[in-house]
């Protein structure tokens, strides 16, 4: 638990660990009723994992900002884009990037992160917000010959390993208000590649929840990752993908910053 000063405390006391459960109603006001200066505090907290185990589906957004669509060369959306990225992609904030084996186009994406509180089915849109357990920021991360040139669905250059940083902190909703007017960012190599804020989405929050759940019940430990702002590699003039060492750090207001090394194929980094 990180505190209202900062400072991270220790929860293993209290719970075994954060899961789906405590990221529904009742388990966040579990979580709410602990008088976190009680906590025992944690100075050195090692590798972030993360926010929270047992993750139920990752869902995705493509195309969800104009200006990203314009980029990429690709038609305005009517509806919603989906795809999935496979749970085994999901990983620390800070975790190693580890490029597939025979990857030349590994690409950046800052995105906000919805994590589902309550399930949620055929969601009218003015109840969709509630229910949002908290947010958080991911890196999309996506290799576009895998995703756009080997035909088929965009999932296999989407959910390859350790592609799915989440993290480093979950912000419960009432944290962070008003989820469409967020600032986010990514450098790589300390240059900023991508600026954007979410209140140019062109589905916000709620719409995409009540989208997403006419398709599929939404349950608490699933993600919806809402899209990217411009500034990917594959925008750039010309384009620009990752290779072994660089390093990726990005970040969205209020929701914390993660930063990635990249590195070629190698499985005792994914162990």
């Amino acid at each position: 638990m990180l505190d209202g000063s900062g400072k991270l405390r220790d929860l293993s006391g209290l719970i075994p660990d954060i899961t789906a459960q405590q990221l529904t109603p009742a388990g966040l006001a579990q979580l709410r009723a602990i008088d976190a200066a009680s906590l025992p505090e944690i100075s050195a907290p090692g590798r972030i994992g993360a926010p929270f185990s047992g993750l139920g589906k990752f869902l995705c957004v493509g195309l969800n900002y104009s200006d990203h669509a314009a980029e990429s060369g690709m038609a305005l959306p009517a509806e919603p884009v989906l795809f999935n990225k496979w749970n085994s992609c999901f990983g620390g904030p800070n975790d190693p990037i580890v490029m597939p084996k025979n990857s030349v186009k590994t690409d950046w994406e800052v995105e906000l992160g919805v994590v589902i509180g309550s399930k949620a089915r055929y969601v009218a849109l003015d109840q969709a917000l509630s229910h949002v357990a908290g947010y958080c920021v991911i890196n999309d991360v996506s290799e576009r010959e895998y995703q756009l040139e080997r035909n088929g669905t965009w999932d296999k250059g989407k959910g390859c390993d350790s592609f799915g940083p989440v993290g480093p902190w979950l912000v419960t909703a009432d944290e962070v208000g008003d989820p469409q007017n967020l600032s986010m960012w990514l450098e790589v190599n300390g240059k900023r590649c991508q600026d954007g804020n979410t209140n140019t989405m062109i589905f916000n929050v709620a719409f995409l929840i009540h989208y997403i759940s006419q398709f599929t019940t939404l349950y608490p430990g699933d993600i919806i990752s809402t899209g990217t702002p411009p500034g990917v590699g594959m925008g750039q003039k010309p384009p620009r993908y990752l290779k072994h060492g660089d390093v990726v750090r990005l970040g969205i207001d209020g929701l914390g910053e993660q930063q990635q090394t990249v590195h070629a194929w190698d499985e005792s980094l994914l162990d």
